[in-house]
């Protein structure tokens, strides 16, 4: 435990933020469940705008620093890429 009241303070810093990044990662990780959900079932509209909606979230989240620039340009890469072949497949 820390024993300085800057360290103190820090520590109660670190928890709030903590909290919040789980947060936001529940959004995108949920967000990106509903993408993959939508392209199992071949559902094209919902593909397409479910992904639209991952990318926000996955975007604004980046732009807080919880996910990383790359990590998050990835992801959006990745999906679109998915929700692309669903959509010129037929």
């Amino acid at each position: 435990m820390a024993n300085h009241k800057s360290a103190i303070k820090r520590n109660r810093q670190n928890e709030k933020k903590c909290e919040r990044n789980k947060a936001y990662r529940t959004i995108v990780k949920n967000a990106v469940k509903s993408v993959n959900t939508a392209i199992e079932e071949k559902n094209k509209d919902a593909a397409s705008l479910a992904m639209k909606n991952a990318e926000v979230a996955i975007s604004k989240v980046a732009s807080k620093g919880v996910l990383h620039k790359a990590s998050a340009s990835r992801k959006i890469s990745g999906l679109a890429k998915k929700v692309h072949k669903l959509v010129s497949a037929g």
